[in-house]
């Protein structure tokens, strides 16, 4: 199994994280698939951006939770890169209609750990259902109550998309965790791949392992050798490199033995 590698944001290393811009990006370096952010706006639209604020991406105060899409849409979110050309907020719709001609899957989080959002599972769900983007999509959230909901309503519609589990700490047999949950991926810090046989246990168990955020060269370089099932990384044509290269390394080891 290839390590597929996920634009953080898009290629947020290079365009302005989280806009249609960097999504674009995204696909025409030849990344794998995108993670986003995804927030619910006062009128009940699913847009997409990281923070619950809009002061570091936009440059202007307001909350994303408190603010309609048409007051949002006044701001530009292109602005956390010097230079770049006006970026508004994309919906998750958005998202859906420039990626779908793509293949690329969409990594979807949940920003319900500070604003709750009641209701954001059922309509991300919906809004992917309308797309036909059921078959591309995993979710994600450090809300774990979250990822749970989530999943009974993926089992009552019986559906397969995948659940991760987002987390910053070292927790102990993840693995466990995520079967006692009935979710089907962790989504770890990249420091958990410090734990001897992570990977392999998670194999063993049946849970994918996805791994953020990981962006200097010898770090990715470890990471892809340790064989996760994705990597989230700003940088993806760096990532891509560098997996094309010890793929052609393990191939070229293989023909000599």
């Amino acid at each position: 199994m290839i390590t597929k590698i996920w634009a953080h944001r898009g290629a947020s290393s290079q365009a302005p994280e989280n806009t249609l811009a960097a999504f674009d990006l995204a696909i025409r370096l030849g990344a794998d698939g995108i993670e986003l952010d995804v927030h619910l706006t006062a009128d009940k639209v699913v847009v997409v951006t990281h923070d619950e604020s809009c002061r570091r991406v936009a440059g202007e105060d307001g909350r994303i939770g408190d603010m309609t899409l048409s007051e949002l849409r006044q701001l530009d979110f292109g602005r956390i890169k010097p230079g770049f050309t006006r970026q508004p907020i994309p919906t998750l719709a958005d998202v859906f209609d420039l990626i779908r001609p793509s293949g690329l899957t969409i990594n979807i989080e949940l920003k319900n750990s500070i604003n709750l959002y009641p209701g954001l599972e059922q309509q991300v769900l919906d809004l992917a259902a309308e797309g036909g983007m059921l078959d591309r999509i995993c979710l994600s959230s450090f809300n774990h109550y979250s990822m749970a909901a989530a999943r009974q309503i993926i089992k009552e519609r019986t559906l397969a998309i995948p659940c991760g589990l987002l987390y910053s700490s070292l927790i102990y047999h993840p693995w466990d965790y995520a079967r006692k949950l009935d979710v089907t991926a962790i989504h770890p810090m990249y420091n958990s791949l410090l734990i001897p046989g992570l990977v392999g246990h998670c194999r063993e168990a049946g849970i994918a392992i996805n791994v953020w955020t990981i962006d200097l060269p010898e770090h990715l370089s470890a990471a892809i050798g340790m064989n996760p099932d994705a990597i989230i990384t700003n940088v993806p044509d760096q990532a891509l490199t560098i997996r094309r290269q010890q793929t052609e390394r393990d191939r070229e080891d293989l023909c000599s033995h």
